[in-house]
């Protein structure tokens, strides 16, 4: 190879390295930590907005609500993804709700018992009670449904009544939220929960169940949504400093009425539902 030959390789070499840069400088990454519960949640509003915003990346990680709140005082992100209420020692933090988490225990339709204390709902979960002429049924033997570990609606659950998951004396054990509501549907004498959001939409649409609220109130999607609803949450997504720039676009994002598809999809209730 001549000498211009290789002058030539060496600038065209140069100059693809230095496309590659350019192309790479021209990404721009948004870092979001924290939550699994919310994460599924974020990653698809991530990809939504990366269509909309070229040359974006949203790049989501898990790790808990407490490894959100971690990441984003170290600066390792810019967001983090944190499924409660902030505690008095996160106050400084500015916190943005994209969406609300609530359960309801379901019934099938057909059964008469129309109210249960939280205490009766313990006791039924422990197998404690398993007749439902306990607690002014007719003498039928109760079907004790549980969720799947790893499910956001469990945790809720056995936060609120403060059960461990090993103390429930579970018949069916389902996944998702549609698996037992149909399992409800299908069984007069059982009980589940879901989410308030899958149980209220699928109630208004025909489906054999209603809903039980705890506490001494009405479940429905408002009452979540006002704060009146004792199991239930806020899931936020937390910054340090009040947000700005690509911060600041995607939090709108997140918080549009673009985003309540995404929400719903996940069985979450939207910001903005009524």
């Amino acid at each position: 190879m001549g000498k211009v030959d290789l002058l030539r390789v060496i600038f065209i070499s140069w100059t693809l390295l230095a496309l590659l840069g350019c192309g790479q400088s021209n990404t721009v990454k948004l870092t979001i930590t924290g939550s699994s519960t919310i994460a599924p949640l974020v990653m698809e509003l991530g990809r939504a907005f990366e269509k909309q915003q070229p040359g974006v990346r949203i790049d989501v990680q898990t790790g808990g609500s407490s490894r959100g709140i971690a990441d984003i005082r170290a600066g390792i992100s810019n967001i983090g993804m944190v499924s409660r209420n902030l505690k008095i020692s996160e106050k400084d933090l500015f916190p943005h709700t994209i969406a609300y988490d609530g359960i309801t225990l379901i019934l099938n339709k057909s059964n008469p018992v129309s109210v249960l204390t939280d205490e009766q709902i313990i006791e039924i979960f422990r197998g404690n009670i398993r007749n439902w002429d306990e607690v002014g049924g007719p003498n039928q033997s109760i079907t004790v449904i549980n969720k799947a570990e790893g499910r956001s609606t469990l945790e809720l659950f056995l936060n609120y009544f403060k059960l461990e998951n090993r103390a429930i004396k579970a018949d069916v054990v389902i996944g998702d939220n549609q698996q037992g509501i149909k399992t409800v549907v299908g069984n007069p004498w059982a009980i589940g929960y879901v989410s308030v959001g899958a149980a209220e939409y699928e109630e208004k649409h025909g489906s054999a169940i209603k809903l039980l609220g705890v506490g001494g109130e009405n479940a429905s999607i408002a009452a979540v949504k006002q704060g009146h609803y004792p199991l239930s949450r806020p899931l936020n997504i937390v910054t340090v400093n009040k947000p700005e720039g690509l911060t600041k676009a995607f939090i709108n994002f997140a918080q549009s009425s673009k985003a309540s598809a995404f929400v719903e999809d996940q069985y979450f209730i939207p910001i903005n539902a009524h």
